[in-house]
């Protein structure tokens, strides 16, 4: 806590679970019993928290610069969501979608579909770091591809979601790696091969559940006629070539190359607009608008019309209010002390490895779900416990591993969060409704925390207090015998 908020005393732990009771009640009432927008919900959770903030002493102005800094530090993301709407609906209207999903109905196995689709998200996650751009451009392919298949749309979800996060958790390129590694103080190298312990298993796993589900819960022989009336559809609506496949790989190669994702994704939007223009045969005034408004088709295939007409940075909208309310209400609890509050009652508790583990994922869950946001659970996941690692001579890289398992892995499982709800509006699909098939996400939790009660990859360095002692004797002046 900053030095102008010295009156303030910090929240007590019965005071914080009062909020966190108040909140889930503010949230449960407006969406199961007035039907309120949910952004509305977090906004009116603002003005809980704020009463906890006048309880303990501080001021208005403290209260305001918590929101406003909670709200700075997730604009990032806000950005590439309203960059990423602008894509989508370029890259439908242009052509760009529909040809992938063309292409791909043409050479894929329906039973092999679902293992296909973690994979490429995967890879192209690995290769990008980024799982929103991963989710908006192969995820909504993949999702236009399963459904010409038949497959249940939240089934491909859980494909194309597990895959993006392989890299968003995984990648030297992840902005949400680099941020853990820096928050945990251990080397970007040593972060990623602590992760492999429990990614990689997790990866093996997931594989092997999309490809049995795909051999047991797809017939060798299902119907592919609604496949090819996709295709037949997209042939009559859109120019389709294998060149329009080119803006999707110059988008990733250039993420791939590490360069700045929002003007990466601008970009993209721009190539989408001109091919609508140039290709589609799409008057260039209207090109330009349907990055705003987003595709319009009207086909005689309905899924088709509801798989793309969609996009424009104008359905992103309510999202983006979503994610601010959010991010305000993340920084009003870190201000006004929540965090500090939990951290000293972990304290107390977390005396094992196993306790350790499940601490810092509550923490990053804690983040997730108060703060709307990847990096404020990064945040308090490494925050509230990265004292009990040192104490009780746990390695640091035990806690960065831990920490990407509680905040950034539990993030698209929370519907408020930023990437829950883009995975939502992105794919069309509810966050409850994708959340069962999230496996490599399940996977992930679970290893994560057998190995915290199992003592597995749990290292070892000297405890904070025998490094004081130690270091206190090796300071004392020789005596003589």
């Amino acid at each position: 806590m900053s030095s102008d908020m010295t009156a303030a005393r910090l929240p007590t732990m019965p005071e914080v679970i009062s909020v966190m009771v108040g909140f889930i009640a503010i949230i449960f009432l407006c969406i199961n019993v007035f039907e309120l927008p949910i952004q509305l919900a977090l906004f009116i959770s603002w003005f809980l928290v704020m009463a906890l903030g006048l309880r303990v002493k501080m001021s208005y102005e403290d209260m305001q610069k918590g929101l406003i800094d909670g709200i700075y530090n997730g604009m990032e993301a806000v950005l590439v969501l309203t960059t990423v709407g602008a894509l989508i609906g370029t890259w439908i209207a242009g052509g760009i979608v529909p040809s992938i999903i063309y292409y791909g109905l043409a050479v894929m196995n329906p039973q092999i579909f679902l293992f296909a689709a973690f994979v490429i998200c995967a890879l192209t996650s690995l290769s990008t770091g980024t799982s929103f751009g991963t989710a908006g451009t192969a995820g909504v392919a993949m999702m236009g591809i399963g459904h010409s298949f038949g497959i249940p749309l939240p089934l491909v979800a859980g494909a194309v979601i597990s895959g993006a996060y392989v890299g968003d958790k995984m990648s030297p390129l992840s902005d949400t790696t680099v941020m853990t590694a820096s928050l945990c103080k251990v080397n970007l190298v040593d972060h990623i091969r602590s992760m492999l312990w429990v990614s990689a298993p997790a990866i093996g796993i997931a594989s092997v559940l999309f490809l049995v589900v795909g051999f047991f819960y797809i017939s060798d022989s299902a119907d592919t006629s609604r496949a090819q009336v996709a295709m037949q559809a997209l042939g009559d609506q859109f120019v389709v070539s294998v060149w329009l496949l080119l803006p999707a790989v110059i988008v990733i190669a250039l993420l791939t190359r590490r360069y700045p994702a929002i003007p990466v994704i601008a970009f993209g939007a721009l190539l989408g607009s001109l091919c609508a223009w140039m290709v589609q045969g799409i008057d260039p005034i209207e090109a330009v608008r349907i990055a705003y408004v987003g595709n319009s088709l009207e086909s005689d295939v309905e899924f088709l019309d509801t798989l793309l007409n969609r996009g424009g940075i104008e359905s992103m909208l309510g999202v983006i209010a979503l994610i601010l309310f959010a991010l305000g209400l993340g920084g009003l609890l870190e201000r006004i002390g929540v965090l500090k509050t939990i951290s000293n009652s972990f304290l107390r508790w977390a005396n094992n490895p196993g306790r350790l583990t499940i601490s810092t994922m509550l923490g990053g869950l804690f983040g997730n779900v108060f703060g709307g946001a990847a990096y404020v659970s990064l945040i308090t996941a490494s925050t509230i416990t990265e004292k009990n690692y040192d104490d009780q001579g746990v390695d640091r890289r035990v806690l960065s591993r831990n920490t990407e398992a509680g905040g950034t892995i539990t993030t698209p499982m929370v519907p408020w969060t930023d990437g829950g709800v883009f995975m939502a509006s992105t794919l069309g699909v509810a966050t409850l409704s994708y959340l069962p098939f999230m496996w490599y996400h399940m996977l992930v939790i679970a290893i994560t925390i057998f190995y915290g009660f199992a003592n597995i990859a749990i290292w070892r360095v000297p405890s904070k207090e025998k490094e004081e002692v130690q270091d206190s004797f090796e300071g004392r002046p020789a005596t003589s015998q």
